[in-house]
């Protein structure tokens, strides 16, 4: 079974937010709009995330317009597979945390 990492809520929501490829703007518009403004990501944060993403080979970048300053990016295979990982993680906390509190597991 491969290293399971246990991703920020940042990340994970930029992932989330490049199923569909976006520009820098649309991330964070998308990634606020999923945590329901609780996720807000500064300028900053997101393209230090997004240059780590691509390093990492979770995202990459699409090839843009002549004389554009967008750039749009989109998840890879790769990181498709850590963001399904990080899914079945949180889904087996909340099942861990709902079955102790229920008394289901002591």
């Amino acid at each position: 079974m491969p290293e399971q990492i246990a991703l920020t809520e940042a990340t994970y929501y930029i992932l989330l937010s490049l199923v569909t490829p976006r520009h820098g703007y649309g991330i964070m518009q998308q990634a606020e709009e999923l945590s329901s403004g609780r996720v807000r990501l500064a300028a900053g944060t997101l393209y230090g995330a997004l240059n780590s993403l691509c390093e990492k080979g979770w995202i990459v970048p699409l090839p843009g317009e002549a004389g554009s300053r967008k750039k749009e990016y989109r998840i890879t295979e790769k990181g498709l597979a850590v963001l399904t990982d990080e899914l079945g993680r949180l889904r087996e906390l909340v099942e861990n945390g709902e079955a102790v509190l229920k008394g289901e597991l002591q």
